[in-house]
């Protein structure tokens, strides 16, 4: 089973963006957390990142035909991207949308979000472990309490 793990905006600032709030722990220690719990899984994994939302949409319309499932991680496209709303349906791949914080405890204007829409299961607030959970949920290894959407 083929899965493309897409982070957003910012994401690749792990580690030193507000570090209170989202970990010490660097982007690339996410990328090789992911890779390692796919791989105990027998999933194979690409992950992406981009600041850019034409871009995102471009990796999520590029996955048709290649992928058996999507890890989203928008960030701040979350709640704005008509875009990526779009292209996750046009494509109909099965998605799992991750987010490292509790946003549903933050901001007011953080409680919306596009990807939900689409989304099979939506994990939030467990930091790096969130990603895990979804590949496991892929993977049929665990069937989760997280928000169904």
């Amino acid at each position: 089973m083929k899965v493309l793990v897409i982070n957003g905006v910012n994401l690749n600032m792990l580690g030193i963006r507000e570090p209170l709030l989202y970990g010490d722990k660097s982007y690339a220690a996410l990328v090789k957390g992911i890779k390692a719990e796919a791989k105990a899984l027998g999933l194979k994994v690409r992950c992406l990142q981009s600041n850019e939302e034409g871009k995102i949409v471009t990796y999520i319309q590029r996955a048709l035909g290649k992928y058996d499932a999507i890890v989203i991680n928008p960030g701040a496209y979350t709640h704005t991207s008509v875009a990526i709303l779009d292209a996750l349906k046009a494509v109909a791949i099965p998605t799992y949308e991750v987010h490292l914080t509790d946003v549903d405890a933050r901001e007011d204007f953080r409680k919306v979000s596009y990807v939900s829409l689409v989304a099979k299961r939506r994990i939030t607030g467990l930091g790096f472990e969130g990603y895990y959970k979804a590949l496991r949920m892929i993977a049929g290894k665990e069937d989760s309490p997280a928000e169904e959407v």
